[in-house]
């Protein structure tokens, strides 16, 4: 009999985040098998996942940990969605272990950091819907078939810092979402098996019944790894 796949939800579960309690919700109808682990308890062993979503709730009790789960998804081609939290932390894992800015950082965990990569959104997104601009060619556009923008949800107050956009548009990291006003709202890799990272979150709209396009899209390259036998 052949096992589901796997997905490994990785943040600090709070009754205090919306998408949490979105996700008790709606995660038994992935047809995967979910774990969710605590920042704390993330190892190398999360290779073995066939997906890795880092969900809402920054700062987390270990960033260090979670950046291991998006630097394995990153260099082993592990399908990775990163929401929220899950987006600025691909950015700093990114900023850091490719680009070298190994100061990268988020200043909710040093307000005096000397590379403030992600910094308070300059309007609190918290509990907000807004427009988003796709990308054109980009994965992320393809979720959305024949559309140049959507509408989504967000419950964020943090994002990319304006000084370092240039810098991550003069890298391989794609930014394939921005807002009305031009700020980045997603990323993606697009060599990668499966790579976005979104401030807005997906899984705040998504029901039982219907799952956000963005998460089917996920799930689906989460069953083909799984498929693939991880090759």
């Amino acid at each position: 009999m052949t096992s589901r796949p796997r997905l490994a939800l990785v943040g600090d579960r709070s009754d205090r985040v919306p998408a949490h309690a979105k996700l008790a919700e709606v995660a038994p109808h992935f047809g995967v098998e979910v774990d969710w682990l605590p920042s704390a308890e993330v190892t190398e062993a999360i290779a073995d996942y066939d997906g890795i979503w880092v969900v809402p709730g920054s700062p987390y009790e270990s960033q260090a940990n979670v950046l291991l789960a998006i630097r394995t998804a990153r260099t082993l081609g592990i399908p990775y969605l990163g929401t929220c939290g899950g987006f600025q932390h691909a950015l700093i894992e990114y900023t850091r272990n490719v680009l070298g800015i190994e100061d990268a950082e988020d200043v909710q965990y040093d307000a005096d950091a000397s590379t403030p990569l992600i910094v308070p959104l300059c309007c609190s997104l918290v509990g907000e819907t807004a427009p988003l601009e796709l990308a054109t060619g980009s994965r992320l556009a393809a979720v959305y078939p024949g559309r140049e923008s959507t509408v989504e949800t967000y419950h964020c107050k943090y994002g990319l810092n304006p000084d370092y956009e240039q810098t991550i548009l003069d890298s391989d990291l794609r930014i394939s979402g921005w807002d009305a006003e031009k700020a980045p709202r997603a990323i993606e890799l697009p060599d990668h098996p499966f790579f976005i990272g979104s401030l807005f979150q997906p899984e705040l709209s998504s029901t039982a019944d219907e799952l956000h396009p963005l998460i089917r899209a996920f799930l689906g390259a989460v069953a083909d790894r799984a498929e693939s036998g991880k090759q």
